[in-house]
């Protein structure tokens, strides 16, 4: 266990002795560090000490100054001890930051180990419960850090939950919240809402005929050419095996036609580079889609639960463009077929 040590600053050797041997013989042999002045004070480590005591009068400063340079460089509480029998010096001393406050008079020195014992302990506590602070602290900044992690991984497992593993869109069971969320917020807010349907033309048969393999990376060049085409607001998923959806708020069929437009002619463009890698020898086939639009504000609301109409005569769309020979863009709302070039 480390021993005690206690530093005096008093410019009166009788008073600096008296109080030396009064401690010590309270405390044990030197326990006691005595200077006479500020300045050979703040020659000390005075973080080093338990506590400090010092006169109010010194030769090259006053007590007040010297409590002051001491808390800039430590916590260690100081004692202020004075003949100086005056009430405002004593609250001025506590409010600068002394612990306790002794006056030279009558028997102070039968007093002086009993304030120094009881500053001892109040100092003890109060490092206690720094201790316990910091702690405390450091727990709440592992369990925040632990929080953050496991948000982190929560996070990622909805991501892999609610994501198409092939394309990276949304896979249907997690469209469908997202639907039901945008919907709701089209009718309250009174804002139109688009759904693109998206089918391959001739899925089946390229991947019968050139494997699952090949197959699956067209599905991941359509996954590529959707996202491309995305705004942050927009919503794309795959819906079946080669089946996809889109959501476009804010935007009418006509706007949503030029989106599926440029993933029309996209997927082409990307389709036939993989094949001449892939498969250079192999006679290319057509890469077309047939696209299906239906736009909320040309459903009529007098059709009962038309949230889900939306889709289905998004999907209605699809079926007369493939119907119509494929690889064209059907809107619902009484438009012509828009034919690829």
């Amino acid at each position: 266990m480390e021993r005690l040590k206690l530093l005096i600053i008093e410019d009166d050797v009788d008073q600096r002795d008296l109080i030396r041997e009064t401690l010590e013989d309270h405390f044990g042999a030197g326990t006691v560090v005595g200077v006479d002045s500020k300045r050979a004070a703040l020659d000390q480590d005075l973080a080093s000490f338990d506590l400090i005591l010092s006169d109010y009068n010194l030769t090259d400063g006053t007590g007040m100054e010297l409590l002051s340079e001491i808390q800039k460089r430590c916590t260690t509480p100081v004692i202020m001890v004075t003949g100086e029998n005056v009430g405002h010096i004593a609250a001025e001393a506590i409010q600068r930051g002394a612990t306790d406050y002794v006056v030279k008079v009558g028997d102070y020195l039968f007093t002086i180990p009993l304030v120094v014992q009881k500053n001892l302990q109040v100092a003890k506590v109060k490092r206690e419960n720094e201790s316990l602070r910091l702690e405390l602290e450091q727990t709440l900044d592992a369990l925040k850090e632990k929080n953050l992690l496991l948000e982190e991984s929560l996070k990622k497992v909805e991501e892999v939950a609610a994501t198409d593993p092939l394309t990276g869109l949304y896979n249907r069971r997690h469209f469908g919240r997202v639907f039901e969320q945008l919907f709701s917020e089209a009718q309250r807010y009174t804002q139109n809402l688009s759904c693109v349907m998206i089918d391959l033309d001739g899925y089946k048969q390229l991947n019968d005929k050139h494997g699952h393999q090949v197959g699956d990376q067209i599905l991941v060049v359509v996954g590529k050419v959707i996202g491309a085409n995305m705004r942050k607001m927009d919503v794309a998923a795959r819906y079946g095996g080669d089946e996809f959806i889109l959501l476009l708020p804010h935007a009418s069929a006509e706007e949503a036609a030029g989106v599926a437009d440029r993933i029309r002619a996209e997927y082409k463009q990307g389709g036939t580079t993989l094949f001449q890698k892939t498969l250079p020898n192999e006679v290319i086939p057509p890469l077309t889609m047939s696209i299906g639009i239906a736009a909320l504000r040309d459903v009529p609301q007098s059709i009962p639960s038309y949230a889900d109409q939306l889709i289905a005569r998004a999907d209605a769309s699809l079926y007369r463009s493939k119907k119509d020979g494929r690889n064209r863009i059907t809107l619902h709302a009484a438009m012509p077929a828009v034919t690829a070039a």
